[in-house]
C-alpha cells in the first residue's frame, strides 16, 4: 500500500469541510468518509478530501466495498493500493473524475 500523502483528525475534517465534529462522525458510520483508529484517535487520510469537500464518488466506492464486507481498514488499504486496471491507485483516478471506472473495479472485489 501506498501511504496517504497526510492524515487528518476528526476536529481537520470538520473545520476543512465547514460542519460540526459529530457530523464527520455520522459521515464515518453512513460510509460517506473513511478513518482508521490510530493509538485511539480517529485519523482521515487527507487525500480523500479535495478543496473543502469529500472526494466526489468516494462514498460510493466506500458503500459498495462495506457491501462486499470489507471492513475499514481493508478499504482503506485497497484505496491506496496501486491497480494496474486502473492504472494507479483507487484514490487518485477518484480525485480525476474517474469514478465510474474505481466503482466497477469495487464491483469485482466482492466477487
Amino acid at each position: 500500500m501506498n501511504e496517504p500523502t497526510g492524515w487528518l483528525t476528526v476536529p481537520d475534517v470538520a473545520s476543512q469541510l465547514g460542519v460540526e465534529p459529530g457530523k464527520v462522525r455520522q459521515m464515518f458510520r453512513e460510509h460517506h468518509l473513511l478513518a482508521v483508529r490510530d493509538g485511539g484517535v480517529l485519523r482521515v487520510p487527507a487525500d480523500l478530501l479535495d478543496d473543502g469537500h469529500v472526494v466526489k464518488g468516494l462514498s460510493g466506492v466506500l458503500t459498495l466495498l462495506s457491501d462486499a464486507g470489507y471492513a475499514d481498514d481493508e478499504m482503506l488499504r485497497w484505496l491506496f493500493s496501486d491497480d494496474d486496471a486502473l492504472p494507479g491507485r483507487p484514490v487518485d483516478a477518484l480525485r480525476q473524475n474517474r469514478g465510474t471506472e474505481v466503482k466497477r473495479r469495487a464491483q469485482t472485489m466482492g466477487f
